[in-house]
């Protein structure tokens, strides 16, 4: 590897820890030091390969000048990998604001493709995908929320959503009022011991949630009609 300064963004495991390239796992110890969103997982990982790197955190709303301290060192020769809490970096997390003040800066960026929640869930959902799919991201959490699930009739392809386990049960039944015949296929914990996969209606969907308690993890949403 050249002794060039580069940030590398580095998939993941969404669960499973198997789920890792090989080139992922070189990356990791070839680099100079690792941002992450959530350094407790990312030690777990490295851990587990035996890899010793300095890890830094970043968040949502990690000071602006700590973030551009990291990429100054990028930009002086040293080689970063950038990974997120799981999957892959920029697809709705920290790492987007990351990637963008590194690309303001001339900082050259490689991938370094692998798991992500979402082509995961697509790969399993039965959804149809040869025409597109649209990716909607979180839901809004107050403005615009209205906005958002009113608009999900307005859409012909099949659709992917994020979703938090304080806000699903809303969120199940404001897609189901918007069109209780949606196909959903609802998913958390995938490639994990306890994975579990919901397959329905819409309505139906969202009544056997209303009568769950302690939803936890976080969930992906696959919708369609047909």
């Amino acid at each position: 590897m050249e002794n060039k300064g580069r940030i590398f963004v580095v998939s993941t495991p969404i669960g499973n820890l198997e789920d890792i390239t090989l080139r992922a796992l070189r990356i990791l110890k070839e680099v100079d030091f690792i941002l992450s969103e959530n350094p407790r997982k990312t030690l777990r990982l490295l851990n587990h390969y035996e890899i010793r790197k300095p890890v830094f955190p970043f968040f949502q709303r990690t000071d602006e000048k700590r973030i551009v301290a990291y990429l100054e060192r990028v930009k002086n020769g040293e080689r970063c990998a950038l990974v997120v809490e799981a999957g892959t970096p920029g697809i709705s997390d920290p790492g987007e604001e990351v990637i963008k003040r590194a690309i303001e800066m001339g900082i050259e960026i490689i991938p370094v493709p692998g798991p992500s929640a979402l082509t995961t869930a697509l790969s399993v959902a039965g959804a149809p995908t040869g025409k597109g799919f649209i990716f909607l991201g979180f839901p809004p959490h107050k403005k615009k929320r209205k906005e958002f699930f009113k608009n999900l009739k307005n859409y012909d392809k099949t659709i992917v959503i994020y979703e938090s386990p304080y806000r699903l049960k809303n969120t199940l039944k404001e897609i189901a009022e918007v069109d209780e015949n949606f196909n959903v296929a609802l998913m958390k914990e995938m490639t994990k011991i306890y994975e579990k996969f919901y397959r329905g209606r819409a309505g139906d969907i969202a009544k056997i949630f209303d009568q769950m308690e302690d939803i936890k993890g976080e969930w992906t949403i696959v919708l369609w009609r047909g």
